[in-house]
């Protein structure tokens, strides 16, 4: 009932049948959740901006400036060698004349381009290894004494190996780095498998008779994309660490093909009398590699249901 405010007395309410059934709370959508949480972060934008300048900077200026590593023509004008970053040349020129506003950003293709490619292969890999390693026991048996051999043997001793083994080439030096590399994601995922899979809604869903497959891909993993976001974020700068050091020891990559750390090797010797062209491509470095690891490590953090409370 409610008062009338007019005539001072009581009339009665119509009666709602479905006001009861009604959820006052808020509409939960769990991306709409994580993307609120991720561009909450004023650093991550920051980064996020910087990261896609540079992601269009590696793909579509190289295109255009049709920049070519082997190409020595201009090594007799003198005009051009060794001037400073001006607006005409932005991150100055090498001895031969060469522009390395050019260069950085065809190294940094590659650079980047081998740590997505083969950052995307070890994650699938090693997230399916890891699910169906996490729910066999005779399979962790087996599993367990393979990856105590390579995990005491330097990751990077293995890809050198590899790479000299191999030969030099892209596909052979993503090949060599995604080997042996898959196995620490795969025990990754195996250890949180392994957490989540004696909670008591999959040991319900076991006991009513559900698939092992369809548990592992619908009641587990899932639960885990802050995880595997994670494990993301700390491959990528990983494998551009990995690309860099070989490439910076002549190890690897095709001697026609550009890299970052083939330009901060080449530039090495011109450290003190040119530092431009050795500090140049580092600081690119610093930056793709930070970059990628605070936008990956933000969006886990977004992506874990604990932080939309």
């Amino acid at each position: 009932m409610e008062v009338n405010q007019t005539n001072n007395d009581f009339s009665f309410v119509k009666m709602d049948e479905h006001a009861s059934e009604r959820i006052d709370a808020p509409v939960y959508s769990y991306w709409r959740a994580v993307w609120r949480k991720f561009f909450s972060s004023k650093v991550a934008i920051a980064m996020l901006v910087l990261m896609v300048a540079i992601l269009l900077m590696s793909f579509i200026q190289p295109m255009l400036s049709g920049y070519d590593y082997m190409n020595v023509d201009g090594i007799n004008d003198f005009g051009k060698r060794y001037n400073p970053p001006s607006a005409e040349f932005w991150f100055g020129t090498d001895a031969n004349g060469h522009s390395l506003f050019d260069a950085v950003w065809a190294g940094a293709k590659t650079s980047i381009s081998i740590s997505v490619i083969a950052t995307v292969v070890c994650t699938i890999i090693g997230v399916v290894v890891g699910a169906i390693w996490g729910t066999s026991k005779k399979i962790d048996r087996f599993m367990i004494e393979i990856y105590n051999i390579f995990s005491n043997i330097p990751q990077l001793l293995i890809i050198m190996v590899l790479s000299y083994s191999f030969g030099s080439g892209f596909w052979n030096l993503i090949f060599a780095m995604c080997l042996t590399s898959w196995l620490a994601t795969a025990y990754f995922i195996r250890v949180q498998v392994m957490i989540m899979r004696d909670r008591e809604y999959n040991l319900a869903s076991k006991t009513l008779g559900t698939p092992t497959m369809r548990m592992i891909f619908r009641n587990i993993l899932p639960y885990l994309t802050s995880v595997i976001v994670t494990d993301v974020s700390r491959a990528l700068p990983s494998f551009i660490s990995y690309e860099t050091f070989l490439s910076f020891l002549g190890v690897g990559l095709s001697a026609n093909v550009p890299s970052l750390g083939k330009l901060i090797s080449k530039y090495t010797a011109n450290m003190s009398n040119y530092p431009y062209l050795f500090w140049i491509p580092v600081a690119v470095l610093a930056l793709v590699s930070v970059s990628l690891y605070i936008v990956g490590q933000t969006l886990a953090d977004a992506a874990d249901p604990r932080t939309h409370m």
